[in-house]
């Protein structure tokens, strides 16, 4: 599935027709909506109608469509608008590209180690599992520095998409199955690309750039196995 929010980014409130409606949720022709997926948690906001205004609490992907669920029993019909909260897709377009660097840097000082899972939370702070054997807290901590020198590089950040078999037969493209976007229709997957850093499959929304993020901090790291190292991160707001 194409999403909106991929190709128009910026664009947090559209005026559009509901394409179909059962009692407490909708599906729109088109949607600013970032439905979740990857560790990334799902865009809030609200969908107004003449005379209604309901919040938006969760989605569900059916027969192709995606159903905006409602705080509301309201089955809307006709012309809607629907706005995204843009502080909160703000943080979390912060949070995702931050953890790409994050993850580029540690696929790169310690010998391709891939991601075994990934959550963003809506305080602010995001962790990532890595398949790391034998790395020392000392180590990871230590790409604190290395992370921030590049967000305050204000490095551009890229979209593509490409042929799945393409992205499989690039060795570091799809580093976790449980967070690599699924195909689109046409048998292609995007592509998150952190110029001259790090290429890599992605689903999520991101910055267009990685200076819109401000400063984070590694906040804990832990031991979860032998082989898992569990990086915690947060925006510094200071």
């Amino acid at each position: 599935m194409h999403l909106f929010c991929h190709e128009q980014p910026e664009i947090l409130t559209v005026q559009t027709d509901v394409a179909d409606a059962r009692p407490g949720k909708v599906a729109l022709v088109q949607s600013p909506f970032y439905p979740g997926g990857g560790g990334q948690l799902a865009d809030r906001g609200v969908i107004r109608w003449q005379g209604g205004e309901a919040r938006v609490t969760g989605f569900e992907i059916s027969a192709g469509k995606l159903w905006h669920l409602l705080d509301s029993q309201s089955e809307i019909a006709g012309s809607v608008e629907a706005a995204v909260d843009p502080d909160f897709r703000r943080m979390m377009r912060q949070l995702h590209t931050d953890t790409h660097v994050l993850n580029a840097l540690v696929f790169q000082s310690f010998d391709g180690a891939l991601v075994t899972g990934v959550q963003m939370a809506e305080d602010g702070t995001a962790r990532m599992d890595f398949d790391i054997q034998g790395a020392d807290s000392d180590r990871l901590r230590a790409l604190e520095g290395p992370i921030n020198d590049l967000i305050r590089q204000d490095i551009p950040v890229r979209f593509a998409y490409v042929p799945m078999h393409e992205a499989q037969a690039e060795a570091g493209l799809i580093r976790s199955r449980s967070v690599a976007p699924p195909p689109t229709p046409d048998g292609k997957v995007r592509i998150v690309e952190i110029v001259g850093l790090d290429r890599q499959a992605c689903g999520g929304t991101h910055l267009a750039s990685t200076g819109g993020s401000p400063p984070i901090r590694i906040l804990k790291i832990d031991n979860k196995g032998r082989h898992n190292r569990r990086v915690r991160i947060g925006l510094s707001r200071a």
